[in-house]
């Protein structure tokens, strides 16, 4: 095993929008691992609900054949576990915003048993079903809420979302998810910083170039062009996951790996973050290729100014990071689907090798997707005779090669995030106030760039995005790694 396994208590799980893709997708096939694994009692229940009407063994089938879908390998789905994970499940038909279907799910809701509300809708009915769970008394003191991002569209709304959750539940009880602390590389950055003494001296502006985090997607907005075009890449992706993966590359040490310590020093990151002036900021929207359309096509507003990618020169004003800067950029329709996070170093100050060109610093990087790993760029010696050949070559912990069959069984993020709600766990989840000091930082980028009323430059599809974006690295000298799947 990669690590041991500790069960959870029994547990009711209520998920309101329970059949939908989320749901069906992510949510139940962890819950399935999790019971595969051994964590999750078969005294657990899980209850969905949703407003259509539907019975308890229609609402079975249907998981079944989602189980079947998206774990796909007989051997990982038995069928007499994948019956025995089916008898956990029950359905109720509940409108979230009148009365129907609420006394029903308190009636299948057990007394002395953890309590756990996963909010898999949209965020316009997170403040109703919060006030009703507390309302019908549903909600106890051990109770936790799970929302889903969008946390807001900005900071207003962010702010009234927070007033509408602290009204039903207590801030211990509200756990805002972010898929990407899930990851098993995210934590490992932790583990890398504060469990090793090698990395941590070097930690800081001294030791470090800059730093690059790039999450980038193959896909376009098809299907999703009416939300996305009211969102765009700096809501969707950086106000949330870059800026989770740049305050955990940032943060100081914590006194603890508690919650509060934890997300304490993250928000200290926010705060210490400059404000970007436009000329440190690129936005693009992809092109048509010949055979797919351009983002303007998907969102069928001929004359959208929102960002399908966006690059950012970040500063971060406090000791440790003066003067290095850190470079973020996400956007659709790009060559690879790649998230990772670069740490490069400074050259050697003083090289011995005259008749050698100089060669790059080393750089750590931390792969979340595709292949979760870490790597470690060296300079060593070319073997052989000849005169001094200098090469570089990675020191490489992708987990599937150095884990073997065992990296099947590292958890998928919704897999570690779901156990932590029912553990009461909030370390990897984000804080009311983080949530608000995020978006008052990229507000202000935001405003910048509907006063300025320029268009977002056009890039090609299949390719590392506009041709700005190399240029805010290049007049610093520098220069984006590519991306590659």
């Amino acid at each position: 095993m990669v690590a041991r396994t500790i069960p959870v208590d029994a547990f009711d799980l209520v998920i309101f929008g329970g059949t939908g893709d989320l749901a069906r997708r992510k949510i139940l096939p962890s819950l399935f691992r999790r019971m595969r694994a051994g964590q999750m009692p078969a005294t657990a229940r899980v209850i969905a609900c949703a407003r259509g009407k539907m019975t308890r063994k229609a609402f079975q089938q249907m998981i079944r054949e989602a189980l079947l879908e998206f774990i796909p390998r007989p051997e990982d789905r038995p069928d007499d576990l994948l019956a025995q994970f089916l008898e956990v499940l029950d359905f109720v038909a509940l409108d979230a915003t009148g009365e129907a279907g609420w006394a029903e799910l308190g009636e299948k809701l057990r007394p002395d048993t953890v309590r756990a509300f996963y909010l898999s809708v949209g965020p316009a009915l997170f403040g109703p079903i919060a006030h009703r769970l507390h309302e019908t008394g549903l909600a106890t003191a051990d109770s936790r809420i799970v929302v889903e991002k969008p946390l807001g569209h900005d900071l207003p709304s962010a702010r009234e979302l927070n007033r509408q959750l602290s009204e039903s539940f207590s801030e211990h009880q509200i756990y805002r998810i972010d898929h990407y602390l899930g990851k098993e590389t995210v934590q490992n950055l932790m583990a890398l910083r504060f469990a090793n003494a090698l990395f941590e001296p070097l930690w800081n502006a001294q030791h470090i170039d800059h730093v690059q985090i790039t999450v980038s997607e193959k896909i376009g907005v098809e299907g999703r062009g009416g939300y996305y075009d009211k969102s765009g890449a700096m809501r969707d992706m950086v106000q949330n996951h870059i800026m989770q993966l740049l305050c955990l590359t940032a943060m100081e040490p914590p006194a603890r790996f508690e919650p509060d310590a934890v997300r304490d020093e993250k928000l200290k990151v926010i705060r210490a973050l400059d404000p970007v002036p436009i000329g440190d900021t690129v936005r693009g929207q992809y092109r048509a290729n010949g055979t797919t359309g351009s983002y303007l096509d998907h969102v069928e507003n001929p004359d959208s100014r929102t960002e399908s990618y966006v690059a950012l020169k970040v500063q971060i004003s406090n000791w440790r990071w003066a003067g290095t800067p850190f470079y973020l950029r996400t956007g659709k329709k790009l060559r690879a689907r790649l998230s990772e996070i670069a740490v490069m170093f400074k050259e050697v100050p003083h090289s011995i090798f005259p008749e050698v060109s100089q060669r790059r610093g080393n750089a750590l990087i931390i792969r979340l997707q595709p292949d979760e790993g870490i790597t470690l760029r060296m300079t060593i010696k070319d073997p052989g005779p000849g005169g001094m050949r200098l090469r570089e070559v990675p020191l490489d912990m992708t987990f599937a090669d150095a884990l073997g069959d065992m990296a099947e069984e590292v958890p998928d993020a919704y897999e570690r995030l779901v156990m932590d709600v029912i553990r009461g766990n909030q370390t990897l989840f984000m804080r009311g106030d983080e949530v608000e000091a995020a978006w008052a930082w990229t507000d202000a980028i935001i405003a910048s760039w509907e006063d300025d009323r320029a268009r977002p430059e056009p890039y090609d599809t299949g390719g590392s995005g506009p041709e700005e974006a190399l240029a805010l690295m290049h007049r610093d000298g520098r220069r984006w790694r590519e991306i590659e799947g």
